[in-house]
């Protein structure tokens, strides 16, 4: 039986109303469904942890040898023989003062060497004649064909040539002594280098005068010198920490100036003292060197650095990344059957910036979250994984 024309479309329109109520509900499910966070997980693996204790404060790189030189003696720069970044050898004049006075009191002195000597010579050969003829006397005396009186005067006569040739020879010593005084003043006006290195700085112009500096009136040297062969970092360690560092402990340096990259080094030198300075933490020098040299021939002394010194490690434990450890030793595991954030109590052992320890609470294979600052990254939460992130080695 038809039904009647005002029947079929109230029949359509229900139906019409019926999917539309079916799509608006479908669609408010989609708007409000809850979405999936995006996260970054890393896998629980086994590996190293190493504990360890870094600087307070900003470390310097320092030079093994570097002397701030001065003459000995003031004076007027006469010659100055280097200029700043240039290297030089052990033993090498930087500058020299004016002394043409001690250059010419040594030139006196040599020329009085000079006299000294043929006086010497003069008198030596005078007491070898007079010592052949006392010799000669002697044999006479005892052929019995001069007197006694003759041959005592004779060997006197050889004796008293002698003795003035031993005078001679000391006044050539004498003469030598001045020479000497007078090489020493002229040193005393010469500035040589103690060691090899580069000159970093130089104070002063050929006709200025240079004085050395007078105790307790710290003055700019004449001539800063470094030895950058052999470089070092000295870095404050807070008091707390200073009792795990031992000399010869394994150590890590980086610096501000080379981004990205890290040093070998070992402790050299841990000071016998704390350090206690106005409105700052009581710490303790510590000196670590560079393993390789040859890695240090782009550095400058006074850059910035870090030091991160080894004390203990442990190798093939549980491990993860420090930056995935909530408050209270917890971590957000991804459960892999619902991915769902779980979130877990554990329990830690040694620990550094990058890795901390596990002894209990996760096992190797898991997935834990390490982006714990992204909004929505808590337990219960259902994620999508964005990344993986490889543990460090």
């Amino acid at each position: 039986m038809e039904l009647p024309a005002k029947a079929r479309t109230f029949s359509l329109r229900l139906i019409l109303a019926c999917a539309l109520l079916a799509l608006l509900v479908a669609a408010g499910w989609y708007w409000m469904r809850e979405k999936p966070v995006a996260v970054v997980v890393s896998q629980v693996a086994l590996g190293s942890v190493e504990a360890t204790v870094a600087n307070t404060r900003a470390g310097t790189v320092k030079a093994c040898r570097r002397a701030r030189l001065a003459p000995p003696s003031g004076g007027q720069i006469a010659r100055l023989l280097v200029h700043e970044g240039e290297r030089v050898a052990a033993g090498q004049v930087l500058l020299e003062l004016w002394n043409k006075d001690l250059s010419a009191q040594e030139k006196v002195a040599r020329q009085q060497l000079n006299v000294a000597q043929a006086g010497i010579q003069q008198a030596c050969t005078v007491a070898a004649q007079f010592e052949r003829d006392a010799e000669r006397t002697r044999q006479l005396k005892a052929r019995g064909f001069i007197s006694d009186a003759r041959l005592d005067q004779a060997l006197s006569d050889a004796r008293a040539r002698r003795a003035a040739c031993e005078a001679a020879r000391a006044d050539g010593g004498q003469a030598r002594e001045r020479i000497a005084v007078a090489q020493a003043g002229l040193d005393r006006t010469q500035l040589r280098a103690p060691f090899a290195g580069i000159v970093a700085e130089v104070t002063g112009e050929l006709g200025e005068f240079t004085t050395p500096s007078p105790p307790g009136i710290p003055t700019p040297p004449a001539i800063d010198l470094i030895d950058d062969s052999c470089l070092y970092v000295s870095a404050p360690i807070d008091e707390v920490d200073a009792p795990h560092v031992q000399v010869g402990m394994v150590a890590r340096i980086t610096l501000d100036a080379i981004a990205g990259r890290h040093f070998n080094g070992k402790v050299r030198r841990i000071a016998p003292y704390v350090l206690d300075l106005e409105k700052q933490a009581r710490t303790v020098e510590v000196e670590v060197r560079f393993d390789d040299p040859a890695a240090t021939k782009a550095l400058l002394v006074g850059y910035s650095a870090d030091v991160e010194i080894v004390y203990t490690t442990r190798s093939n434990v549980i491990r993860i990344p420090t930056a995935a450890l909530l408050d209270g030793s917890k971590v957000l595991v991804l459960r892999a059957s619902d991915k769902r954030l779980e979130e877990r109590q554990v329990r830690t052992g040694l620990s550094n910036w990058d890795n901390t320890e596990i002894t209990g609470g996760l096992k190797a294979g898991e997935q834990i979250v390490t982006s714990l600052d992204r909004a929505g990254v808590k337990a219960g939460a259902r994620v999508v994984v964005e990344q993986t992130s490889k543990p460090k080695p």
